[in-house]
Order: structure tokens, then C-alpha cells, then sequence
């Protein structure tokens, strides 16, 4: 019996010599449009779709492969009396492999101002039609349809056939790409929808009814936040350009789970200053955190925030290392896990790489685009039996909206300072209480399930430093007692969210204390 295999790609990386090596086999090529012309250009006989068949591509070819004697020769099983019989009725010739990928709509989709018109065109019909006949009908006819496939389906063919388990194995790819498919359409035509929208949108726009994400293996960890833990990386399909997953590695040992965590946060906090920031993350917190006029003076005061905790650390900064931050870096008895950052200098590449103890395992991560404009985008936490969707808390403040709620009204240095506590508390973990002073982290009270526990911490991190500092607190003030506290300490002014119903109470504490404080109105509870 004739051996067929049916070609219709849009990705045609690696597809001449694969063709050739079925011909080879003496396979039967049969084709459709672009790839037919591709595959003529290469030297291959191909039999047009349109001559099998006996009808014509139509529709601007809306309309090719959706027919019986193309759909049959998918389904059909020949050692079936009843399907071999309506086959040799209506002339259906089986099919053994079927080479088939799609529409690029993802890469037409990621393109700027894309008109609506033009992504609905690259709704593929009949490829997935075929993708689904033949991955249904695993048991008879190979489905490829990726690149990366090949050269293992060749070799199987030259050594005779496809196992049943590698054509499990392509039936499951198959399947796994019609699925990625389907949810990136279905994603993208809501946001269309909304959109265009003339109403405003209800309370829950953006949260489909049913939830289908699609994420790509990157690379396989050597294990979770324990070393008897599994895990992977996963990146989402079109991943933005101020993420970890678009940072390049340029230098270290394999990331481990917990780095890319903790780059995440590292990202997360000096994206929010427009000035030279650092910031120094241990276990998902930063115990540092700085801004100044250069990069070099911010990372100083990062890493002086808590040098204790910050061995062993991740490094965030929003500037192109330099010269003159790399000495602060590489300074004796200090050792760091990993640092990102929009760029290395080539100074700064070759003494990170030679000069420290930790040269060797330092992992050094660039990201260009750091700095850039990025929309908000999904938080998913998993619980057992379920996940919790929710937007990053990554909007802006906006200080005009802010309230000074106590008689005294915050210095101007003590204004500058209780914004950059702010901007850097709500990345802590609840309860969250941190201390500041010139631009620079001097103590944090995190995780802790009292406010006033976490208000202890804090000073008792900043020791003699909480003397003229500020604090903020993610979350208000349920009680006077952490104000209190503050004020034992040497806190001179507060930032908070307010709301509680004891407000009056902290507030008139403040007054009784001399202390200036803020309502901002937003709650950063980080669990």
C-alpha cells in the first residue's frame, strides 16, 4: 500500500529536508497553496489538495482541506470492515502521517495597532480540523507539528514505523498546541470586547467564566523551595519585556526556584523609583532598600540597611551597573546570590566574573527593558482545589490624594521620606511595618500576625537609626500601640493607609506624640 502524508504548515523551519527523507521512503505528498509552492521550489513532487479532492480552493482559501476525502483518510480505519468499505466507496485513500501547524495568530496578535480584521483572519479552520482528526486517530496516522519533531519521526520511519507510544506521545504535543491556540484567541478577543465596550465594564472585567492558561516549560529546576520539592520554570506565551522571564543570563550557576522569586521582587520594587535605586531581597523581603544620586550611592545605602541579612542576597538595580557600583559590590565579606539589572558594563561584567569569592556562582541577569512602561497584569495563587486570579498591585500612587491628618504637618525631608516607605512597604509581607531615613531602608518588621510585633522589629532592626526616621505601614494602625512603639523608638512622622475605626484614636495619639502621619487610602496587604 502507497504511503501518504498530508503537508499544510505556516512554519516551514526545517521542512525541505523532511519532505525529502518521506519522498525518500517513497511517501506521497500531498499539499495545499503556500506550502506546495514552497515544497515545489525544494524539488518535491506534490500532489495539490484541490486535484484529490476534485474541488477547488475557495473563499481566498477559507475553504481547502475541509472535505470527506481529506477528513476519511484522516478518520478512517482501514482494518475496520466498515470503514475500509465507505473509504473504497468514495475513493478515500488513508493517510499515515499528517505534517500540520497554524495560523501564526499569536505573532500577529503581539503586533502593535493590529487591526481587528486582520486577527480574525488568522483564525485557522482547517489546520486544527486536521490537527484533531488525526491526534484522535493516533492509533493509525502520525501527527507532527512541530519542527523539533523531525528528526525523531525520520528516523522512526526509516527504521520502519512509528511506535504507538511515540504516536501517543505526538497526539498529546497535537492536542497541547490546538489548546495554547484556542485560549490565545479567546484572550485576545476579550480584550476586544471589552474594549469596544460602550457601557462601562462590570466590577469583574478581565475574569473569564472559565479560566485557561497556557504557560511554556522554560527550564527545569533542580528542585523547589526544598531540595525534595520538583519544580519547573513556566513563561507565559508572550511574557512583556520588563519581566524576569525577558531577562537574559549572561553569567552564573543555574537559577533556582527561590532566585526567581526573588528576582521577581528585586524587579518589582526598583521599578518604582524614577531616580539610581537598589534594592537588597532575602526571602522574598527586601531587608535594603536605597535611592541616591547615583547607582553606586543607592546600592551602598540598600545594602547598609541590614548587611547581616543581606548575605547570601538578591541584588535589584534600576541602572546599568557600573564602575563605581562594582567596588561597593565586590567590597570583602560580602556574598551575593544573583543581581539584575538593565545592563553590565564590560568593566563591570569582568570584575563581578574575577575578583569576588562567589565570582563563580554569581548569576548576572539583564533586562533591558526594566525601566519601561508596563500595563498591569495577573497575580495567580494556587490553593489546593482551586486558584485565586487577582491584579499585581502594581498601579501608581497618586500623592495628590494623599491626607496629612495630624496637626503637624510632615517636613519637607520627612515628606520625601514617607513616600519612598511607602513606595517600598508594600512590597514587604503582612503585617508590614519599615522604617526610613535619607533615601534609605533602616529596618523592617515583616510577616508577623501583630502590627506592634512587626513595629518592634522594625525599630529593633533600625537600632540607633530609627531617631529621626519615618515609618509606614501597609495596613492601618488597628490599635495606638504601634504608633507607641514608633514613637519609643524615635519615629518622627507616619504613612498609612487610615480606615480603621479606631482612627481618631492613632490619629489623636499622634498628636499627643508630635508626630506628623498621612492617610494614603490604598492598603498594600501582601500575604
Amino acid at each position: 500500500m502507497a504511503r501518504r502524508a498530508l503537508i499544510s504548515v505556516s512554519d516551514k523551519t526545517g521542512l525541505g529536508p523532511f519532505v525529502k527523507g518521506l519522498v525518500d521512503l517513497e511517501f506521497e505528498i500531498l499539499s495545499t497553496g503556500g506550502t506546495a509552492k514552497f515544497l515545489r521550489d525544494q524539488g518535491v513532487k506534490v500532489i495539490d489538495v484541490a486535484e484529490y479532492t476534485g474541488f477547488p480552493e475557495m473563499m481566498d482559501g477559507r475553504v481547502k482541506t475541509l472535505h470527506p476525502r481529506i477528513h476519511g483518510g484522516i478518520l478512517g480505519r482501514p482494518d475496520l470492515a466498515e470503514d475500509a468499505a465507505s473509504m473504497k466507496e468514495h475513493g478515500i485513500l488513508p493517510f499515515e502521517l499528517i505534517v500540520v501547524n497554524l495560523y501564526p495568530f499569536e505573532q500577529t496578535v503581539a503586533k502593535p495597532n493590529v487591526k481587528y480584521e486582520e486577527a480574525v483572519e488568522q483564525i485557522d479552520i482547517g489546520g486544527p480540523s486536521m490537527v484533531r482528526s488525526a491526534a484522535k486517530n493516533h492509533a493509525y496516522v502520525g501527527i507532527v507539528t512541530r519542527a523539533d519533531q523531525y528528526d525523531e519521526v525520520l528516523a522512526a520511519l526509516r527504521a520502519g514505523q512509528l511506535s504507538l507510544q511515540q504516536r501517543r506521545r505526538l497526539m498529546q504535543a497535537a492536542f497541547e498546541m490546538t489548546a495554547r491556540y484556542d485560549a490565545a484567541i479567546a484572550a485576545h478577543f476579550l480584550k476586544e470586547v471589552q474594549g469596544s465596550a460602550a457601557a462601562a465594564p462590570p466590577a469583574s472585567a478581565g475574569l473569564p467564566q472559565q479560566l485557561d492558561l497556557k504557560f511554556e516549560r522554560r527550564q527545569e529546576l533542580r528542585y523547589g523551595e526544598n531540595p525534595h520539592q520538583k519544580a519547573a520554570w513556566y513563561v507565559e506565551p508572550s511574557f512583556g519585556p520588563t519581566t524576569v522571564s525577558a531577562a537574559q543570563q549572561v553569567h552564573g550557576k543555574e537559577l533556582s526556584y527561590n532566585n526567581l522569586l526573588d528576582l521577581d521582587a528585586a524587579v518589582s520594587i526598583v521599578r518604582e523609583f524614577k531616580e539610581p535605586a537598589a534594592t537588597v531581597i532575602k526571602h522574598n523581603n527586601p531587608c535594603g532598600c536605597g535611592i541616591g544620586a547615583t547607582l553606586a550611592e543607592a546600592f551602598d545605602k540598600a545594602y547598609e540597611g541590614d548587611p547581616i541579612s543581606a548575605f547570601g542576597s538578591i541584588i535589584g538595580l534600576n541602572r546599568v551597573v557600573d564602575a563605581a557600583t562594582v567596588e561597593q559590590l565586590c567590597a570583602p565579606n560580602r556574598f551575593i546570590e544573583a543581581i539584575i539589572a538593565p545592563g553590565f558594563e564590560p568593566e563591570a561584567i569582568t570584575a563581578l566574573t574575577t575578583r569576588p569569592k562567589w565570582k563563580n556562582s554569581v548569576r548576572l541577569l539583564e533586562l533591558p527593558q526594566l525601566m519601561s512602561a508596563q500595563a498591569v497584569s495577573w497575580e495567580y495563587r494556587r490553593i489546593a482545589g482551586g486558584l485565586l486570579v487577582q491584579e499585581r498591585d502594581e498601579l501608581p500612587e497618586d500623592e495628590t490624594t494623599w491626607k496629612v491628618v495630624t496637626q503637624r504637618q510632615p517636613s519637607e525631608h520627612e515628606r520625601r521620606d514617607l513616600a519612598f516607605a511607602w513606595k517600598v512597604c508594600k512590597h514587604v509581607k503582612s503585617n508590614a511595618i519599615l522604617l526610613a531615613k535619607a533615601g534609605m531602608v533602616v529596618g523592617v518588621g515583616a510577616g508577623q500576625m501583630s502590627r506592634v510585633d512587626s513595629s518592634w522589629i522594625a525599630a529593633h532592626k533600625a537600632g540607633s537609626r530609627s531617631k529621626g526616621a519615618v515609618a509606614a505601614s501597609d495596613a492601618f494602625f488597628p490599635f495606638r500601640d504601634g504608633v507607641d512603639q514608633a514613637s519609643q523608638a524615635g519615629v518622627t512622622a507616619l504613612i498609612q493607609p487610615g480606615g480603621s475605626v479606631r482612627d481618631e484614636e492613632v490619629i489623636a495619639a499622634c498628636n499627643e506624640l508630635g508626630l506628623a502621619m498621612i492617610f494614603t487610602g490604598r492598603r498594600h496587604f501582601k500575604h
